[in-house]
């Protein structure tokens, strides 16, 4: 992408559709008229000031003979809707891809800072954890009583048991790092996404040494609790790849989004923090969008070196993205929407670290900015997009 003048440019492809919205952003003053060119893989704007140009991925190519719906809305410029051509792979790595864990040894870093958490570790089974009603369907299919009542989901040594955003590992002969002193606790078999209750509540969590980043928790004496928005998992004969911590955190909650839409048909989600606390409500709207934006040198959006790539250009991305509608909900707002889906049994929850939950509202509401003024709401929720 070649930028001469600065102009926003945004473009939204959905692969399903095969459509394609297109906003120009309105350029500074006596930046009319516009010359726009729309070629199958390219965009060119030019304006008295210079010129911008937009070059788009080989996998995606735009019929400028199917350009219709023009119009101007105030404060974001041109809007064009077109068709467009993707080849876009649907096939994503993915932290719930079981089969990629069992051959040979495997690695788990700290995806924070590297540290190695568990060295060499051979996971002979792999296996799913089960939905959230398990315990309800065997009263309903057993003509006996329920042999599994009040016995938790342990794995064994070298299982790991996946849920929905964390692992379940058997620790039992690891000397990876002191562990936290649990007080007594009862454990209570529940569901994939809250497995265990613990009564009285113990200081369970389990820190990274080197960087004090809470990466799971405690279940049991030998059981750890490991979040995927923690951990990387490698085999042991590959480096630890470094990810910033914006695309690694996005990536994953949106693979999980994916994978729990298209396995329970369920578009709403709760994400709580391992402190109970609801965080934030998302909706799922769609999963096969590609995103291309330049942002010419917006000043009002600012990076956090702490989560992002701060090396990355500001115009020049290309990505895969789920879009998504999100509520707030810390500090008390939106406790009556908050109430009313946590009592709706077709939302579903997921539980992160707090700390993580905090990230994700950043990244959302930093993305909203980004976008242009007449997409960032729907209805009362704020849209973003959540890339892969």
């Amino acid at each position: 992408m070649a930028v001469a003048a600065q102009m926003q440019v945004f473009l939204e492809v959905r692969r399903r559709l095969q459509s394609a919205l297109l906003i120009l952003g309105e350029p500074k003053e006596g930046g009319m008229p516009m010359d726009i060119s729309v070629t199958p893989s390219s965009l060119q704007v030019k304006t008295p000031e210079g010129c911008t140009e937009v070059w788009l991925p080989a996998e995606v190519r735009l019929v400028p003979s199917s350009s219709r719906g023009l119009r101007y809305v105030a404060g974001d410029g041109l809007h064009l809707w077109l068709q467009a051509q993707t080849e876009f792979s649907t096939n994503l790595i993915s932290m719930f891809n079981q089969s990629s864990h069992t051959r040979g040894c495997c690695t788990f870093y700290c995806q924070s800072c590297g540290e190695v958490i568990i060295r060499d570790r051979k996971l002979l089974r792999v296996l799913p954890l089960p939905t959230e009603n398990w315990g309800a369907l065997v009263g309903e299919w057993c003509c006996h009583p329920d042999p599994f009542a009040n016995k938790p989901l342990h794995p064994r040594e070298n299982d790991c048991f996946i849920g929905d955003s964390f692992v379940l590992m058997n620790l039992r002969n690891d000397l990876w790092q002191p562990r936290p002193q649990l007080a007594p606790v009862e454990t209570h078999c529940l569901s994939s996404e809250n497995h265990f209750k613990l009564t009285p509540k113990a200081n369970t969590k389990v820190i990274c040494k080197r960087c004090k980043v809470m990466v799971g928790e405690t279940m049991s004496s030998e059981t750890i609790k490991f979040y995927m928005t923690e951990m990387i998992i490698q085999p042991s004969e590959r480096n630890f790849p470094i990810i910033p911590r914006s695309q690694f955190v996005q990536s994953i909650i949106a693979q999980c989004l994916m994978e729990l839409s298209s396995a329970r048909s369920t578009f709403r989600f709760i994400i709580q923090g391992h402190d109970g606390k609801t965080y934030i409500l998302l909706w799922l709207l769609n999963s096969d969008s590609l995103v291309i934006e330049s942002l010419g040198n917006s000043k009002s959006v600012k990076k956090f070196p702490l989560l992002e790539d701060v090396s990355k250009a500001d115009f020049g991305s290309a990505c895969r993205a789920v879009k998504v509608l999100y509520q707030p909900c810390i500090k008390n707002r939106n406790e009556t929407l908050a109430g009313s889906w946590e009592s709706d049994i077709s939302v579903h929850s997921l539980t992160l670290p707090s700390a993580t939950c905090l990230e994700l509202l950043l990244l959302l509401s930093r993305n909203t900015a980004t976008l242009p003024p007449s997409l960032r709401s729907m209805n009362s929720f704020q849209v973003a997009f959540l890339k892969m």
